[in-house]
């Protein structure tokens, strides 16, 4: 089972829309995937086909010590996949938590009762808070989904630095996975140079997918849909569905996993 964080401190990169996109495509690579939305505006849960205004329970009270993992996942009937589904309870889960011994072990431990899945994804917050350290903490690697612009850069490197402090503290196996290129437009030059200079910073950590704007990506959420659902011929579906196959392959050669990046997240 492949636990993976899909983070970016920096908001509005296309987080949210690749954890729902790669969950619906992973799947329809016959893969069982769960979905943990950690994001108190519960977008992965809405994007999934999930009415957040009317769970009886979410992912706030695994993390309160409430429930299980598996007593709140649901079906994403639309997107083929498990959620633990999110709202704005979540919010609340960082100051009842403060006081708490290992706080930053609590989705860890949810997590280590499952094993009836291939893949994990976790949907990070777009802030560094305790839900994120607990991501961080759970997971065996990191996704960063980026923009390809000039802020994009300065953010990654604030990123870097925070899973450095996860791995020297809480969490020393994990590695950051790849970079994602996101909402990304060959027209735009500064978005071609940017992309450049990660794929001579990172090399073959930066995934070969790249993510394009996208009209029919940015219209699915709106239907409660994966983009694989609601277009699958669109240029979105078919960059997604790429990703899936680039994780599976990258998943089934990578041998010993824990040997990956050490340069990017030590150096």
């Amino acid at each position: 089972m492949k636990i993976l964080a899909i983070t970016n401190q920096k908001g509005g990169v296309g987080k949210t829309t690749t954890c729902v996109n790669l969950a619906a495509s992973l799947a329809a690579n016959k893969q069982k995937v769960l979905l943990v939305d950690l994001d108190p505006q519960g977008n992965a849960s809405t994007g999934s086909g999930i009415d957040k205004a009317h769970l009886e329970y979410s992912i706030y009270h695994v993390l309160i010590g409430e429930k299980t993992l598996k007593e709140v996942v649901v079906k994403s009937e639309k997107g083929g996949f498990d959620i633990a589904p999110s709202n704005r309870e979540l919010a609340g889960a960082e100051v009842e938590l403060v006081n708490e011994l290992a706080r930053e072990m609590r989705l860890k431990q949810a997590i280590s009762a499952i094993s009836d899945y291939d893949y994990v994804l976790l949907d990070c917050p777009p802030a560094l808070n305790l839900v994120t350290v607990n991501a961080l903490t759970a997971a065996d690697t990191v996704m960063i989904p980026m923009q390809c612009e000039y802020y994009a850069l300065e953010g990654l490197s604030d990123l870097v630095n925070t899973i450095k402090k996860v791995r020297a503290h809480l969490n020393p196996k994990l590695e950051i996975e790849g970079l994602l290129r996101t909402m990304f437009d060959n027209r735009n030059m500064l978005a071609s140079q940017v992309s450049a200079q990660l794929v001579s910073h990172f090399g073959d950590k930066v995934y070969k997918t790249v993510i394009p704007r996208n009209i029919r990506l940015a219209e699915a959420p709106s239907y409660g849909l994966p983009v694989l659902m609601y277009d699958k011929s669109s240029k979105g579906a078919v960059a997604y569905l790429d990703l899936a196959k680039e994780i599976i392959h990258k998943n089934q050669s990578v041998k010993n996993p824990a040997t990956q990046l050490k340069g990017v997240v030590n150096g």
